[in-house]
């Protein structure tokens, strides 16, 4: 059975890979339960480095972000709840789902460290959060995963968010301008992580999720 100690140096070492991600103290304090003032002293010594600004909001934030910031939310949250199906823990769950959204996606970073935990709190309805506002649900088309809200029932692929990409690259200039050399796919069928693979760079010069919340 665990010590005291060995949950607290747990907690510590979790607290530490949070903040290696661009987590907020207020968001790691939620996440291990350690005191704010011992993470400040820990993780943000320099007060230059320490991440501020308004903290992500997604129930309000996601039904009006564009589709490809939706498409990233959902890819981080697709791999979030198969891995707390699996019994992680909902912090172990949160840091390995956003390790691999940040190795499907690249930069810029549509979705920070703070919003992926906003969309897990709502998603579980732990955390921020006392009951759940998301779904991941799975398209009867694609079979691709994405986020919708609580309850949804996905009867067609009208609302799926990777069958709406593949569909819109043949008439989107912005997507196509994005890639120049990549033929669109044939059908909706992919996983929507090879349907990341191709859309990744999209929006290049668009704001990340860094910036506007």
């Amino acid at each position: 059975m665990p010590t005291r100690a060995d949950r607290h140096v747990g907690a510590i070492l979790l607290a530490q890979q949070c903040a290696e991600l661009g987590a907020r103290c207020r968001t790691i304090h939620l996440i291990t339960g350690l005191k704010p003032r011992e993470l400040q002293w820990l993780f943000f010594s320099d007060p230059q480095a320490t991440p501020r600004g308004r903290a992500p909001d997604s129930p309000e934030w996601y039904h009006s972000a564009n589709l490809l910031h939706r498409a990233e939310a959902s890819i981080f949250s697709s791999v979030y709840k198969r891995l707390r199906s699996t019994g992680f823990a909902a912090g172990e769950a949160l840091v390995s789902a956003y390790r691999s959204y940040r190795s499907i996606c690249q930069c810029p970073y549509r979705i920070s460290f703070d919003r992926a935990f906003d969309l897990a709190s709502h998603t579980d309805g732990i955390w921020l959060a006392k009951c759940p506002a998301f779904s991941v649900v799975a398209c009867p088309a694609c079979n691709s995963q994405f986020l919708a809200a609580f309850g949804t029932v996905a009867c067609s692929n009208d609302e799926c968010l990777f069958c709406r990409l593949v569909q819109r690259f043949g008439t989107d200039q912005r997507l196509q301008r994005s890639f120049p050399t990549h033929a669109p796919p044939t059908d909706a069928a992919g996983t929507q992580m090879e349907m990341m693979a191709l859309l990744c760079h999209a929006e290049h010069g668009a704001d990340g999720d860094s910036g506007r919340q």
